[in-house]
């Protein structure tokens, strides 16, 4: 009878504590949301989204993320394995050190401090173990002092040498390096007696550290800095383009494109063109050290990346003042006996000059050259020609207002300006095709495909000289 009513009371109790166990994770959640502020919880998401979407802009940030974990625990290996580790000993860190310091984004920034790292540690090492190993002729009273003359020496002039511009730009990481290891190496000497051997394991250390560096970075999904420099070069040419093609439509109010009213997005492509030099330059420094590659070469002409940069900006400025026109005639209509003797001559120039800057934008994407720039700079300088007589004819005339003439007279002079840093690009281009070896523009149009001949359809007439008939013979397709 007992168990008869025990047994209910049990199930009772059991019913109750799984019903209490039941909402557990909802009260934890409930929990959790009233201690940590809602300010916290909107943070969190906040950076989640942000991750994400840096994940989602260039997935080889991920990638990047996930190569240098891989050289670290590579490295590491000297601490997990104890043959290894008996061989450098505490001196394995600096392997791991390394990698932290010299494993970069792009291949180029890698190599160019894995290289500066191997070549001032050894130089610094060994110009570190020569001055040990003078200052101990000197006895025991003047061994701190001619190491301390020798660091003073040593770390003045190579300080010195890191503001050259040149040294600067290519060797301060290895300049720093080295001034780095020549103190340690040097001043620890003076307590060390083993300077060589504390030398030989740093410089090991580091050129495994620097070696697995450059193997991960160049073997696994490698990031080409010259190839980032090369197509930023073309993305600007071509907002440029963009922007120019559609100047004359937008300044003129012609709506020929249904799209023209909603997506004025090209109207502000050219600001990214703006400032630029600072990662040019660093782009082409690190580019420099770049094995050959792809459809670069070991020595491919960089500086005229820099060049084309530097004319592209320059065209921006002028294009970004065209701009401010642009807005400001939204409020100010125009004669309309002005507009209808230069509407045409603007549009053209601007069109023409946009159609180069994109045909200039694809050259250097597919390195091949265009046989299409030559022709728009010249339909661009005739419409720049045919641009003057109005302005003449406007000035002579005496019943012309100045100040209407003078908004169109500014435009007109930055279009002009347009066209003539068009041509310089335009130069700077077609060094650049010489010197890397671009492609010829397909001349074969007339090829007929699957068929090597070049006949196509056409009539041989020659000209006799007496006075007999002429035949003339036709070549049919």
């Amino acid at each position: 009878c007992f168990n008869l009513i025990s047994n209910p009371m049990e199930v009772a109790s059991r019913s109750h504590n799984n019903e209490s166990a039941e909402p557990s994770s909802s009260h934890v959640l409930g929990w959790m949301k009233a201690i940590v502020p809602h300010r916290i919880i909107n943070k969190i998401a906040e950076k989640a989204k942000e991750a994400k979407k840096l994940g989602i802009d260039d997935p080889r940030r991920i990638i990047h993320s996930f190569k240098v974990g891989l050289a670290i625990t590579l490295v590491s290996l000297f601490y997990y394995f104890k043959p290894l580790y008996e061989g450098f000993g505490v001196s394995a860190m600096w392997a791991v050190l390394t990698v932290v310091v010299v494993f970069e984004f792009s291949v180029g920034a890698t190599l160019g401090k894995g290289l500066n790292r191997v070549c001032a540690t050894l130089l610094g090492g060994g110009l570190g173990v020569g001055a040990h190993w003078l200052a101990c002729y000197s006895g025991k009273n003047g061994e701190p002092v001619v190491i301390a003359v020798f660091v003073f020496i040593v770390a003045a002039t190579v300080t010195f040498v890191r503001f050259f511009p040149k040294m600067k730009a290519r060797y301060d990481y290895g300049l720093m390096v080295f001034i780095l290891t020549f103190c340690l190496v040097s001043v620890s000497g003076y307590r060390e007696d083993e300077v060589i051997r504390m030398a030989h394991e740093r410089v090991v250390t580091i050129a495994i550290g620097s070696c697995t560096s450059l193997l991960v970075c160049i073997l696994i999904c490698p990031v080409w800095i010259g190839e980032d420099l090369h197509n930023q070069v073309a993305d600007n040419l071509e907002k440029l383009g963009k922007f120019l093609e559609g100047f004359g439509g937008e300044y003129f109010k012609i709506s020929n494109d249904a799209q023209s009213n909603t997506d004025k997005s090209f109207l502000q492509g050219y600001k990214s063109a703006l400032n630029t030099k600072n990662s040019e330059e660093n782009m082409a420094n690190l580019a420099r050290w770049e094995p050959r590659h792809g459809r670069f070469k070991f020595r491919h002409p960089w500086k005229l990346y820099l060049k084309a940069g530097t004319l592209t900006r320059d065209c921006a400025y002028k294009i970004e003042a065209l701009s401010s026109h642009l807005n400001s005639e939204n409020s100010t209509p125009w004669p309309e006996e002005i507009q209808s003797k230069i509407q045409e001559s603007y549009t053209m120039i601007s069109s023409e000059t946009g159609k180069a800057l994109k045909e200039l934008a694809s050259a250097i994407k597919t390195m091949a050259r265009s046989s299409s720039v030559n022709t728009h700079i010249a339909n661009s300088n005739a419409a720049a020609e045919t641009l003057k007589s109005p302005f003449k004819i406007s000035v002579l005339e005496e019943d012309t207002d100045l100040l209407e003439i003078v908004p169109a007279a500014t435009v007109a002079s930055l279009l002009m300006d347009v066209v003539t840093c068009t041509e310089k690009i335009a130069a700077c281009v077609n060094d650049l095709a010489s010197q890397a070896n671009f492609n010829s523009p397909n001349n074969n149009n007339n090829m007929i495909p699957g068929n090597s001949r070049l006949l196509h359809r056409g009539s041989v007439q020659p000209i006799s000289g007496t006075e007999g008939p002429h035949h003339v013979i036709t070549i049919g397709e």
